[in-house]
């Protein structure tokens, strides 16, 4: 059983910056691919980034991102400290939204980890607001 906790949400105003974290419990963190995903009022929740997990190395892994916060979104991951980031620069206020992380066991391919059905334990969301 993985807990996911996230951090860092809140109110920023256009072309601000945050930085999101989730904090896993558990020995494995290293055998998991991350992703970040975001849920705006009345919409399906969507992919945003992922990152796949990384075997030996303390904070290796291929990346993936969403088209819409390429260039803008960075996510990353520290082993050792058992979390994920993103961060988020240039906001814009349509990047409002709950965001989410998510763990998959031993995930490594891009399909999977854009796919919000295979992943396996989520955290309970913090909630991002970006005012125009």
């Amino acid at each position: 059983q993985v807990q996911l906790v996230e951090s860092g949400g809140g109110l920023v105003q256009a072309g601000g910056s945050l930085r999101l974290s989730c904090v896993a419990s558990g020995r494995t963190f290293s055998r998991y691919g991350m992703g970040w995903f975001r849920q705006a009022p009345g919409k399906e929740r969507e992919f945003v980034a992922a990152i796949s997990w990384s075997g030996v190395s303390l904070s290796g892994g291929s990346t993936y991102y969403a088209d819409s916060v390429k260039g803008r979104f960075t996510i990353s991951r520290e082993n050792a400290k058992n979390t994920v980031y993103l961060e988020m620069n240039s906001l814009k206020p349509e990047d409002t939204a709950v965001y989410y992380c998510a763990a998959q066991y031993a995930a490594a391919q891009a399909m999977t980890l854009m796919d919000r059905r295979s992943y396996d334990y989520w955290g309970q969301g913090t909630q991002v607001t970006v005012s125009s």
